[in-house]
């Protein structure tokens, strides 16, 4: 038996990301979400979404662009603060001791210290309830050398990402690996 808890946002995991983005005045932001993913392979796009009243809603409008940062597992206290305070008021590269980095694609700025990033131009922006939908096209991925694995690309076990349980608001590390993708079910 199964019980019914309505319509939440109740799915396990989202992504712990980092939105980087520059204001009017050049002014370096970085602003942690949950409500990101994957959109389209073909182009390489991801989507979040915000809030308008973020300070990051509009400094994307404003620059047509944004990056996606990737913490650690050891990182999250940095993403946690990044998501609990505002942009307008507050240095968050300052107060949490992290360095902006010029995006090479974007009018962005990515994380240094963070394993992962995704430099994204965006592409388009639709109201969805409290929430604007923004699909931004994958310009470049820079990954750590220290997290690459055997086949040269990113590996899970070594970014370790954060992940977020919503409703409950409780951070995750990654576990184990299960096997390969489209391998492992051939042998039902």
């Amino acid at each position: 038996m199964k019980k019914s808890f309505g319509a939440k946002t109740l799915v396990y995991p989202t992504p712990v990301w980092v939105i980087g983005t520059y204001d009017k005045g050049g002014k370096a932001n970085a602003m942690t979400i949950a409500w990101g993913g994957v959109c389209s392979s073909s182009p390489p796009c991801v989507a979040v979404s915000l809030r308008k009243a973020t300070y990051t809603h509009g400094n994307i409008l404003e620059r047509k662009a944004f990056t996606v940062n990737v913490p650690s597992s050891a990182q999250a206290k940095i993403a946690d603060y990044l998501g609990m305070v505002s942009g307008r008021t507050v240095d968050k590269f300052a107060a949490a001791e992290i360095t902006a980095v010029k995006g090479d694609k974007v009018d962005a700025p990515y994380i240094q210290e963070f394993p992962l990033i995704l430099e994204c131009k965006l592409l388009s922006a639709s109201e969805i309830g409290i929430h604007t939908h923004f699909i931004g096209e994958i310009m470049d991925v820079k990954a750590e050398d220290s997290v690459l694995g055997e086949n040269g690309l990113p590996d899970m076990l070594k970014v370790r990402p954060v992940l977020f349980g919503p409703e409950i608001q409780s951070y995750y590390g990654v576990g184990k690996h299960l096997g390969q993708a489209f391998k492992i079910g051939k042998e039902i």
